[in-house]
């Protein structure tokens, strides 16, 4: 229940703070006084789009704020979901700066507009005419009935195992395609894997290969300087091993003069035996290196194939080829998953299929057990408010499973005996499209524990003694809901517990909306200036008091 309501800085509002009856209240005042801005203020605090050019003043922020008495509505639970603070009167608030900038904060903690949002939907239901006309649209209408039905668990469930299903279904569609294009890839792909498997690629084996190509290559040349080398090392008259030796004896006569010398005698030791060693190898090496000319093709051959491969691939290296290969695999061998894994979703998406058509046929028969009381209940209060020979009925269909089941319904409406009931567009006029939705809400008050509802001129179209009992109706919700209406009728005007007026004020630099409740006497006052204008007549005064005292 909304407890305090203040606008500050938005549209035509300076500043505004209004604290509502718990039962009905009534707001009045001239086209264009600013009523609707209220609803747009309201609409911020309930997370709808904000806009910078509404702000009063330019340079300052806007700030919307209301408290809501919560305590018998079993919110603790959105609150703990949400991680919020749960307080008995909760504060609900919204900020938009010059800039265009949106806050928004429940019991002062940072919220998203998706959270505002959320809880909003727990707090209030804001009824505009354009609600009214939406009552014709088909969607709308199912909506309806599953509120008089309270389907919400049924729904809730049905709608879940949709989602299941049809996430299954576009997963299915999506194993298809890739089938299809991993199909038409088969052949190519299978082709490239059995080339680069057939090479039977080896790490490393390209170096390898190409520096033993090379030293073939080079053969002669290669062996020829092995041999000088060897001349110079061991094999001459005065090679480099005999001088390193008999220089060794002759330091080695030395070493009693000094542990220098001993030292010096050492590291020749160290030098003549690695250059035997070394000596060793190039023999070693100059007796191995042969000209194969048939071993040189064979390994050109192999590089070509590599050099080729790396090429068709457009790559530099055997490391490349090979992880293209094993991409290739993954590929070929995807196609043959991709067969298990269609088959597998297959067998899931049908248990889904067979869930959502059992929980849409426990929800269409749900629906379809309210129509006959639904239908007797909006009949009879249509009678009271003076369509005696109005007649609904629903009409009823059944179709493939969609997001809200597989029910189709269109509400039938005919205001006169012995006319065939039709579309509303077709069949109700404006008034009959307010009171037909009036009873609708009314029928669903009961069956929801929205604390306050908005209803923003319910009653175009009607007058009179029908507009009384509207009047009489909305008295009745409001012992179980706290209802604001807002009217240009003084029937509807008359029954509010509190009646508040909103106006403009003229200043001299620009006008501003205000809002005041009104005593009993400015009731009176304001009751004949809607029965009768800006200067009203005694009978005009005396028919608001008469109205005033009938509630």
């Amino acid at each position: 229940m909304l407890v305090d309501l203040k606008i500050k800085n938005y549209a035509l509002i300076e500043k505004l703070e209004l604290q509502p009856s718990p039962l009905l209240n009534i707001i009045t005042g001239e086209t264009g006084a600013g009523k609707s801005i209220m609803l747009g203020a309201i609409g911020l605090l309930l997370g709808n789009r904000a806009d910078s050019k509404l702000l009063f003043n330019q340079a300052e922020k806007c700030v919307i704020e209301g408290s809501f008495n919560i305590s018998e509505y079993q919110l603790q639970g959105f609150f703990e979901e949400e991680d919020l603070d749960f307080e008995p009167v909760s504060l609900l608030r919204r900020e938009i700066s010059p800039s265009g900038k949106s806050r928004a904060f429940i019991n002062d903690t940072p919220v998203t507009l998706d959270t505002l949002r959320k809880i909003g939907e727990h707090l209030m239901d804001v009824h505009s005419q354009h609600d009214t006309l939406l009552l014709g649209d088909q969607g709308y209408q199912l909506n309806i009935l599953d509120l008089f039905a309270q389907n919400e668990s049924l729904k809730a469930r049905y709608q879940s195992s949709y989602r299941t299903y049809k996430k299954l279904d576009r997963e299915n569609q999506d194993l298809q395609n890739q089938l299809a294009q991993s199909q038409k890839e088969l052949d190519y792909h299978t082709f490239l894997l059995n080339e680069l498997t057939e090479a039977n690629l080896q790490p490393e084996e390209q170096e390898t290969n190409e520096q033993e190509l090379k030293q073939l290559e080079h053969a002669e040349e290669i062996k020829l300087k092995l041999s000088q080398a060897l001349q110079y090392l061991s094999e001459s008259e005065y090679n480099a091993a005999s001088a390193m030796k008999d220089a060794g004896h002759l330091v080695n006569q030395l070493t009693e003069f000094g542990d220098n010398f001993q030292t010096l005698k050492a590291r020749l030791d160290s030098c003549f035996i690695e250059l035997s060693d070394i000596a060793g190898e190039l023999e070693d090496a100059e007796r191995k290196t042969e000209a194969d000319p048939q071993r040189a093709e064979q390994l050109q051959e192999r590089l070509d194939l590599i050099y080729t491969l790396q090429r068709k691939h457009q790559v530099k290296t055997i490391d490349e080829l090979l992880a293209i290969q094993a991409d290739l695999e993954q590929k070929v061998g995807s196609v043959l998953n991709l067969d298990m894994a269609i088959e597998k979703n297959k067998k899931a998406l049908a248990a889904a299929l067979q869930e959502v058509e059992d929980f849409a046929t426990q929800l269409s028969q749900s629906r379809t057990q309210v129509f006959p009381v639904f239908e007797t209940e909006l009949h009879s209060l249509l009678s009271e408010l003076g369509m005696p020979n109005a007649r609904v009925v629903i009409d009823h269909k059944t179709a493939a499973p969609s997001p809200t089941g597989i029910d189709v319904v269109n509400i039938l409406f005919s205001a006169n005996k012995g006319a065939a009931p039709q579309t509303l567009s077709k069949a109700a006029s404006g008034g009959e499209f307010s009171r037909l939705m009036l009873c609708v809400k009314y029928l669903l008050a009961d069956k929801t524990a929205l604390p306050t509802i908005i209803f923003d001129e319910i009653d175009t179209g009607i007058s009179g003694e029908i507009a009384v009992k509207v009047g009489r109706m909305m008295q009745q919700m409001a012992k179980k809901h706290q209802l604001i209406c807002i009217s240009h009728l003084p029937q509807m005007a008359a029954q509010g517990d509190t009646h508040y007026f909103v106006y403009k004020e003229d200043r001299a630099e620009r006008t501003v909306s205000r809002i005041r409740q009104l005593t009993h006497q400015e009731r009176v006052q304001e009751i004949a200036q809607m029965i009768a204008g800006a200067n009203p007549s005694e009978n005009a005064y005396q028919s608001a008091k008469e109205l005033l005292a009938l509630t």
